[in-house]
């Protein structure tokens, strides 16, 4: 679906999907856009920030609260750090600013199409008997494909964190972050690691973007955000996850 106000520019980003084989459906407004999702949800939201009636950043704001996992690609006018951090931290996939080429529009929705099917075929629905791999000694795949570092739980399935078995709601990045990390604790992640994780075009966002997520993620996982003994800095290089309980006996031996 794609929600944008500007007559030519929709008609423009519709023929080139069509061309790629998808089937499009144009909304001109931010409140047609929800009420459209909320009837047929599309495969993937492509959305102008500023729109008429609700506009792109509280479309995605009202989406995420209702727990609605489609892929959103925004597209605004607006080229501030400030503004694709604020669209990133509200739970938009991926940011583009106008004037943008149509052809890269094309290669980032064939991306994030590519990556939520290979999300729902990990699912137990579609191979019951597979579990994800984790590396010898790290985190652990349950039963229930859930990975565990420490009494930190994620759970890439059903998309749910808990803390020793308290809920945490993530946004979609944050939750790309955590996934990623907790499949290999204690390995660091460089920024632009984490940015391939969060979007797959880390050239175009800056590395503040993943400094945003951790700060949020912080506030979420750790007791004293300020003093994180999960998710540490490795100063000069990135992140890493970890155990905080394996540092205390380290400390303690």
């Amino acid at each position: 679906m794609v929600a944008e106000d500007d007559a030519k520019q929709a008609e423009l980003v519709r023929r080139y999907l069509e061309h790629e084989g998808h089937a499009v459906t144009v909304v001109e407004d931010g409140r047609a856009a929800l009420e459209e999702v909320r009837h047929r949800e599309p495969d993937l939201l492509v959305l102008d920030v500023m729109m008429p009636r609700a506009d792109g950043l509280d479309v995605v704001r009202i989406l995420r609260a209702e727990d609605r996992e489609i892929p959103v690609l925004m597209l605004t006018a607006r080229s501030t750090e400030d503004d694709l951090l604020l669209g990133l931290d509200l739970g938009a996939d991926d940011y583009m600013t106008k004037p943008f080429s149509p052809r890269e529009l094309v290669a980032r929705v064939r991306t994030l199409l590519r990556r939520n099917r290979r999300t729902a075929a990990s699912s137990p629905a579609a191979d019951p008997g597979t579990a994800p791999g984790t590396a010898p000694g790290s985190a652990r795949a349950e039963a229930d494909d859930a990975l565990t570092v420490g009494t930190l739980r994620v759970d890439p399935v059903r998309h749910e964190v808990s803390v020793g078995g308290t809920p945490v709601v993530c946004t979609p990045g944050e939750f790309r972050i955590l996934a990623a990390m907790a499949a290999e604790p204690d390995r660091v992640f460089t920024r632009q690691r984490l940015l391939a994780e969060l979007h797959g075009f880390d050239k175009y966002i800056s590395g503040r973007t993943v400094d945003v997520h951790v700060m949020h993620l912080r506030k979420k996982i750790e007791r004293a955000p300020r003093r994180p003994v999960r998710l540490l800095t490795v100063f000069g290089v990135g992140y890493k996850l970890t155990d905080p309980a394996k540092g205390a006996r380290r400390a303690s031996s």
